[in-house]
This record gives C-alpha cells, sequence and structure tokens, in this order.
C-alpha cells in the first residue's frame, strides 16, 4: 500500500510537467491564435481580394476543417514515428504555411496556404494533448484541462488586439509573418523539453474515411457558401456539390460502422453522457464560433473603428474566460458538470443577447459588458463538458472517444462559420442599389450597403451621397443583428442537451486502469 502511494503521482502539476507544457502551450497559442488573429483581417481580405464575406471566410473555414482532417491521422502517426518528431513536424508545416499565406496574391492562394497551415496547426493541439496527458497521469485531467485553456485564454484577448496592430502598423502579411520565429523558438525548445520517442505498433489508420468525411463535409460548405454569389439554389455551383459533399458524409456514417479502427468511431454513442456532452458542445460550437468570429466585423464595418481598437473591444471576452476557465478545470474534478454548465450557458445566453439588438450607436460600454459576461460563460462552458465526456469512457475508448470531440468541435466550428458568413452574406446582398455608382475595379453596381462599409473603412464619399450612405449603414446593422439573432438561437437550443449532462457525482472511469497504466492519450 505504501508502495503504491510512493509510486503515485502527486496530486499538484510539477515543474516536470510543467516544463513539457510550455512547449505544448506554445505551440497550441500559434494555432488557437490563428483563428483570432484572422478574425480581425476578414474586412480587409475582402477589400485586398475584392471578395464577399462568405468567400473571405474561407480562409477560417479551410483552416479549421484541416484541423479535423489532421486529428486522428496524428494520433495513428505519433504511435508510429513518434510525438517529439511529429510535434516539430507540425510546427514546421505550421510556420511554412505561414509564410506561404504572406505571399497569397489571391483569395484563393490565400485558403489554399490556410489549409497548409491548418494541417500543421491541427496536429498541434492533439499532440500536446497527448504528450501532457502522459506526462501528468489520469489523476489530473481537470487540472491540466486548465493549463491547456491557457490558450484558449490569450486568443481571445491577444489575436484580435496583435491582429489589428499588425494590419494597421504594417499590413495584413504581417498576421502570418509572426508566427515565423514563434515557430523558430518553438522548434527549438521542443526539440530540447520533449522526452525522447519511443514509436511502438500501430493500429491500421481509415485512409478511406478520411478521404470522405472531411472532403465531403468541404464539399458541402463550398456549396452552401456560393448561395449568396450564385443567388439561387439551382446554379449547379450550388446543388451539384452540396449534393456531391452530402453523398459523401452519409457514405462515411454508413461505412464507419464496418472498419475495425474507424476515423470516428460512432458506436460509442451508445454511451448516453458522451452523446449528450458532443452534442451540447457541437450545436455551442457552431453558435457561439461563428456567429463570434462576425463581432470584429461589426465594430469595422458598421462603427468604423480601426483594426487595433476592434481587436481592443474583443479584449473583455477573453478577460471573462481567463476569470472562469480556471475555476472551472478546478470544480470539472470535484462538482458534476450537470450543476455548473447550465448557469455558464446562461451567462452567454445573456451577453449574446446584446447582440441581436446592436445598432449603428450602441454604448460601447453595453457592448464590452456584454462580451466580458459571454467570457465568463464560455470560460465555465467548454473545458467542464469535454472534461465529463472524456470520464464517461473506460481507457480503452478514451482515446477514440476524444478523438470524436475534438473532430466534431473542429467541425462546428467549420459550419458555424460558413454558415454565418452566408447568412450576413444573403442579408447585406438584399441592400439596393446606388444609382450612377459603380465599383472602380470590376464596374459592378455598388449598393448602399457596400458604399456605406467603404466610408466607415475610409473611403472619401461625395456629400450628397452622406443620406445614402446613413441609410445604408443602418441596414449594415440590421444585417448583423439579424446573424447575430440566428446564433443567439443556436444558443437557447444548447440547454437541451445541457439538461440531461450528469447532475450526480461520476466516477472517473478513465482511472480503473489502476495506478500503473499509462495516462489515457485524450486525442487520437
Amino acid at each position: 500500500m505504501t508502495d503504491q502511494a510512493a509510486a503515485a503521482p502527486p496530486e499538484k502539476l510539477d515543474a516536470a510537467v510543467f516544463k513539457i507544457a510550455g512547449v505544448v502551450v506554445l505551440g497550441a497559442v500559434m494555432s488557437i491564435l490563428d483563428i483570432t488573429v484572422v478574425s480581425v483581417a476578414l474586412p480587409t481580405f475582402q477589400t485586398e481580394f475584392n471578395a464577399t464575406y462568405a468567400q473571405v471566410a474561407w480562409t477560417l473555414t479551410g483552416y479549421t476543417l484541416a484541423l479535423a482532417t489532421v486529428i486522428p491521422l496524428s494520433g495513428w502517426a505519433a504511435d508510429r514515428f513518434g510525438t517529439k518528431r511529429l510535434y516539430m513536424l507540425a510546427l514546421v508545416l505550421f510556420t511554412l504555411g505561414s509564410t506561404l499565406c504572406a505571399t497569397a496574391s489571391s483569395i484563393e492562394q490565400l485558403v489554399g496556404y490556410r489549409v497548409l497551415q491548418g494541417l500543421g496547426g491541427g496536429m498541434l493541439m492533439p499532440l500536446g494533448m497527448t504528450i501532457m496527458t502522459r506526462a501528468a497521469g489520469p489523476k489530473r485531467i481537470g487540472r491540466l484541462m486548465a493549463v491547456l485553456g491557457i490558450p484558449m485564454l490569450l486568443g481571445p484577448i491577444g489575436g484580435p488586439i496583435l491582429g489589428g496592430w499588425l494590419i494597421e502598423a504594417a499590413s495584413w502579411h504581417w498576421i502570418f509573418l509572426i508566427n515565423v520565429p514563434i515557430g523558430a523558438v518553438a522548434l527549438v525548445y521542443a526539440f530540447f523539453a520533449l522526452p525522447k520517442d519511443s514509436p511502438a505498433p500501430s493500429e491500421s489508420f481509415d485512409f478511406v474515411g478520411m478521404l470522405l468525411l472531411s472532403p465531403g463535409l468541404a464539399l458541402f460548405l463550398f456549396g452552401v457558401s456560393s448561395l449568396p454569389q450564385e443567388g439561387t439554389i439551382t446554379a449547379p455551383k450550388v446543388w451539384v456539390t452540396m449534393l456531391v459533399g452530402a453523398i459523401m458524409m452519409v457514405t462515411f456514417v454508413l461505412y464507419s460502422f464496418r472498419p475495425r479502427h474507424p476515423l470516428l468511431d460512432l458506436r460509442l454513442f451508445k454511451n448516453k453522457r458522451l452523446t449528450v456532452s458532443t452534442i451540447a458542445l457541437f450545436v455551442f460550437i457552431i453558435a457561439f464560433m461563428g456567429a463570434g468570429l462576425l463581432f470584429p466585423s461589426y465594430f469595422l464595418q458598421v462603427r468604423g473603428e480601426s483594426t487595433l481598437h476592434a481587436g481592443l473591444l474583443m479584449a473583455p471576452q477573453g478577460i471573462g474566460a481567463m476569470v472562469t476557465m480556471p475555476i472551472a478545470g478546478t470544480l470539472a474534478d470535484r462538482i458534476p458538470v450537470g450543476r455548473t454548465v447550465p448557469f455558464a450557458m446562461a451567462l452567454i445566453a445573456l451577453g449574446f443577447f446584446t447582440f441581436t439588438q446592436v445598432g449603428v450607436d450602441t454604448s460601447y460600454v453595453l457592448l464590452c459588458g456584454s462580451l466580458f459576461v459571454m467570457g465568463l460563460g464560455m470560460g465555465g462552458t467548454m473545458m467542464p463538458i469535454m472534461t465529463s465526456a472524456l470520464r464517461t469512457l473506460d481507457h480503452h475508448d478514451v482515446a477514440r472517444g476524444s478523438t470524436l470531440v475534438n473532430i466534431l468541435q473542429q467541425i462546428g466550428g467549420s459550419i458555424g462559420t460558413a454558415t454565418m458568413s452566408v447568412i450576413l452574406t444573403s442579408q447585406l446582398n438584399g441592400s439596393a442599389a446606388v444609382p450612377g455608382v459603380t465599383n472602380p475595379k470590376t464596374g459592378a453596381p455598388v449598393t448602399e450597403a457596400g458604399l456605406a462599409i467603404a466610408h466607415q473603412q475610409g473611403a472619401q464619399t461625395p456629400p450628397q451621397l452622406l443620406p445614402v450612405i446613413e441609410h445604408g449603414l443602418k441596414f449594415v446593422a440590421d444585417s448583423f443583428a439579424h446573424t447575430f439573432t440566428v446564433g443567439f438561437f443556436l444558443v437557447l437550443c444548447t440547454f437541451i442537451p445541457i439538461a440531461f449532462l450528469p447532475r450526480k457525482k461520476e466516477a472517473a472511469e478513465v482511472t480503473a486502469a489502476g495506478e500503473g497504466a499509462e495516462a489515457p492519450v485524450m486525442m487520437h
């Protein structure tokens, strides 16, 4: 009994774990920061590449789809080649992709390079969680989640501010070039800090499933994103790609029950608690991440703020999450999530409601206060739900369960980004054309909304058009409010699965393998 106690890992995270955590957090910061950095640059991309919001949103959608693609691949490759080598390769891919993004001369090139960047970034988080879980041990999962939540805190705070400052002080290219020195430092740090690899025989990888899921989802979302530009669902570019994508996804679901080691083990949905947690997280991500990425655009295009000021106005959300996320990580080890998450989600709904009422002169105090309240709720929602999902699984299933949860999380982000950008673009396309005014680059008619946005971003406008701009600006604000209303409705829908989260103390079944068992791999 004494020997077992001596062999047990300490309850607190020790210096050795924090040394490894430094590498993992640095890589995760780059990956997550890049999503929020780009969010503030979307209006800049619209102007630079003469594209619609739905088109430039693919710089985020393509990135998150790439993340979803490599999450399961990273687990298989880590077993086969070793986590240290693969983590360093991921850093190289991410840094290379960042460099190429800065050279893009069209929106298509930028999206393609973002996919490459996402393939590297997508391996950083799951590999980092694998490395950290093995180092920390199964009894410290809640505290581990709190540590890994640091990048999620820094992303909402630092990303928009850093992106806004770089665009304002230099150019949009630098939101990608900034990753080059950080990637170099992380690469050297990983070489010296991470333990040596010990590759082992790995399970077979489901390449068929991978070739069906992500491409199928990408085709379907591409069809949806093309709807505002084509104007009708009967356009071949819309319905053909949506149909092919839907067929591939349905085929994937049917196929997934056949392999012994499928890409996504849908059999795990027999576990009620995992199913409830996954559905709650999936709907929440679609609503919050999709609509949340439009917040900086509202400040830029409706309120006429600079990119730096728009980034600073987003900071309260990250600060709110910073307050509650460490607390939520600790409470997740002690209190059933069914008792804490509903209160956190209520805070999100309360703050989100303000944005359904936004106009051209909504109080900044009210908006920033609402973002802070939403941040408080966000910090108490995501990590506890993920922790609850993992705890319902035994040692054998926890790796496959974490893969399922994390892939669906990325897919939810992709769906949310594409859907909300399409809704906003469709709303803006309903604006009336300004008689006699055309786009100097394309010769196409300019709408009242387009003229108002250009005016707010610094374009010179004849005085006689100021009444048109005022009317157009109100139309743009109403378009954002309508889009936020859809997100708010989805947030309310999240309360349905949350009502079924466990409200009684649940055993941490992942520790059932015994003290001497290897810590479970949280991402595989």
